[in-house]
């Protein structure tokens, strides 16, 4: 059981499994929102504890479609947590145990700015994984 939860522990979840993988956005929007680094995660796996009420959305003007959730009483980025996909992002920020997920890939690295790290081995993407 992967354990997980906001700054404050407001919001509070559990993961039955692994992540699928964890990957790294370089745009400037999820830099923004404290949201780059993500773990993908199964809708199946996900289980609330406590706290959805506490979760609220910021919902981006077109063209961007992904809304992002945080705390409303501590502001820690949740990534995706209230989605309805069968697979959703998390910010991999809000687990409290290291999965031992090695980073995947890095998407948008035209966008990386230059203190951000590639690591090795990690697929690169310019943009969006194709």
């Amino acid at each position: 059981m992967i354990y997980g939860n906001c700054c404050c522990g407001a919001v509070k979840f559990t993961l039955s499994s692994k992540p699928k993988f964890l990957g790294i956005c370089h745009c400037s929007r999820c830099r923004k929102l404290g949201s780059s680094e993500f773990f993908m995660v199964e809708r199946d796996s996900f289980e609330w504890i406590s706290g959805k009420e506490f979760v609220t959305e910021y919902v981006p003007e077109p063209p961007f479609i992904y809304k992002r959730c945080f705390c409303s009483k501590c502001g820690s980025t949740l990534g995706e947590i209230l989605s309805n996909e069968k697979e959703f992002p998390i910010a991999a920020n809000i687990l409290n145990s290291d999965p031992g997920l090695k980073v995947l890939f890095h998407e948008h690295t035209i966008s990386k700015p230059s203190w951000q790290l590639l690591h090795d081995g990690a697929k690169l993407f310019e943009g969006n994984p194709s």
